[in-house]
């Protein structure tokens, strides 16, 4: 228990306790307390000093109680609020307890469901997100504006600001790190930048002295292995290929399905998957045009670099869902499964990686008619992340959610995520998770969207509530009597019992 006096007693200590003076105040607590911060923190360290009189620590008071409560209940008091995440984490840091802090001021597991923003990221300059990636094991974020990149870590804090030398950038991923590599739709070549030193690394084009057409190439598309990273690179000729970059040298290692990019069959590869578990890379290309949409899905295996499956709308698939392309389309990497969003149906179909063929596809279908959606997905944007599927539609967001682990009809619910209100924000652009956070951009507005879920979820049904029951009919007793009243000075001679025969409401719904 804290002890906030400044009177030292010179009165022998039982064996367990120890005495703190953090910045003038004095604290009392065990040893195993301080212990519980891990053998390599500082406040381990101390408990093993043998000494009689309070152990001196110029640091400030306040957040040390903050931190002592949490080293004794595993949570944060209320007066944690007073001061903000990065305040908490430094002092964290200077005691060795950071991972404690970082696992007390962590979300909770994302759930789409009860899913609400919480916080927007908003560069200083030049607020409008080109682009962003975030990490999917803390939820830091980069983000790209106006040639600039930021990055911001499991905190959400700025950390540092890089200015490129591009004019804008199209595409950003987060390969080390400290390392993002960036891509532009008007300069050639990929760009590796270190954020912690402001450094600008190396770039990397695709050249052929061979082939006059492969020159300016530019970047569409970037993904990553633990060893490599795969870019997908687009010249003015429309000639593209995927470049696989070694991590280890920044040196290109090959080059797989280079291709005429004259038909939409061919077009350079909009967004790039890599399967961890298979070993293969799957690429999606999506085109619009006066005819509607088009586009292939294709999987590779990058050691050879052939074909293992590939899909291409309209022209394969059932005759039924003949014209109703796919608007867009991504990948549940635990889960295998692939989905797509369909253009005119607005329609959600899965696909089992490991069962494919011609026709692989499973529609979902929403059996609740005043959740159907009607009409196109012209502005659809698809993410999967965490066994959840989150599609956009213009401006609203909404989630898809596994109930049983499996690949089939029916195993998947549907819910509107956030408020009306969120949907008037603008037409949602991008989704990606990271941590235990979803990100969210939107067209011409400036910053990305937090939305979190938080700890104090859940759904009740409220009539089914003994309590809420309880007080709905003292709720309903009051307002009953008020209109008996009213009854009785309207009618004079008949009574409020003849006029209000009422079923109990309750029992109604039980």
């Amino acid at each position: 228990m804290e002890n906030e006096t400044s009177n030292s007693t010179a009165n022998t200590l039982p064996s367990d306790r120890i005495k703190l003076n953090v910045g003038g105040k004095l604290f009392e607590t065990t040893i195993s307390t301080l212990q519980s911060g891990g053998p390599d923190s500082l406040l381990s360290t101390l408990s093993t000093r043998p000494s009689h009189d309070p152990i001196f620590i110029d640091r400030d008071p306040e957040i040390f109680s903050v931190l002592l409560s949490l080293l004794r209940s595993n949570r944060l008091p209320s007066t944690a609020r007073r001061f903000s995440k990065q305040e908490l984490a430094d002092e964290a840091l200077y005691y060795g307890i950071d991972s404690h802090i970082r696992d007390a001021i962590s979300p909770p597991p994302l759930s789409g469901i009860d899913a609400s923003i919480v916080s927007t990221i908003c560069p200083a300059s030049d607020g409008l997100v080109s682009s962003f990636t975030a990490a999917a094991d803390d939820g830091s974020v980069c983000t790209a504006h106006g040639g600039q990149i930021s990055f911001y870590d499991h905190n959400l804090t700025h950390l540092s600001t890089v200015r490129t030398h591009l004019e804008d950038i199209t595409s950003i991923r987060h390969v080390w790190p400290d390392v993002a590599a960036v891509g532009s739709e008007s300069t050639a070549g990929i760009h590796f930048y270190n954020f912690s030193t402001a450094r600008y690394i190396e770039s990397i084009h695709w050249t052929d002295s061979t082939d006059p057409r492969i020159y300016k190439a530019r970047v569409s598309s970037i993904a990553d292995s633990s060893s490599q990273i795969f870019a997908s690179f687009d010249c003015p000729h429309r000639e593209n290929c995927i470049l696989l970059i070694d991590k280890s040298t920044l040196q290109i290692s090959s080059e797989i399905t280079r291709q005429s990019g004259s038909a939409s069959k061919n077009t350079v590869p909009g967004k790039l998957t890599w399967l961890p578990e298979t070993g293969a890379l799957i690429g999606s290309a999506i085109t619009c045009g006066a005819f509607g949409y088009s586009g292939y899905i294709r999987m590779w295996d990058p050691r050879n670099g052939d074909v293992i499956w590939e899909t291409s709308e309209p022209g394969s698939g059932r005759s039924s869902r003949f014209g109703d392309s796919f608007a867009d389309v991504d990948v549940d990497v635990g889960g295998l499964t692939l989905f797509k969003v369909c253009s005119k149906s607005g329609d959600l179909a899965m696909a089992d990686l490991r069962k494919l063929g011609n026709d692989p596809w499973v529609y979902i279908n929403e059996k609740n008619p005043s959740m159907r959606f009607i009409g196109g997905a012209s502005n659809s944007v698809l993410h999967c992340y965490k066994s959840q599927v989150f599609v956009g539609r213009d401006g609203s967001l909404e989630v898809w959610s596994n109930e049983n682990n499996g690949v089939g009809e029916g195993l998947y619910r549907r819910n509107f995520v956030g408020k009306v209100e969120d949907s008037n924000r603008g037409v949602i652009r991008k989704i990606e998770g990271g941590g235990d956070r979803l990100f969210v951009s939107r067209e011409n507005v400036e910053g990305i969207e937090v939305w979190e879920s938080s700890y104090f979820s859940g759904a009740t049904l409220i009539l089914k509530n003994p309590m809420i029951c309880s007080c709905y009919n003292w709720w309903l007793s009051g307002y009953l009597t008020v209109l008996r009243k009213k009854l009785w000075h309207e009618t004079r001679y008949k009574t409020c019992k003849e006029l209000l025969k009422m079923p109990d409401l309750c029992e109604q719904h039980e």
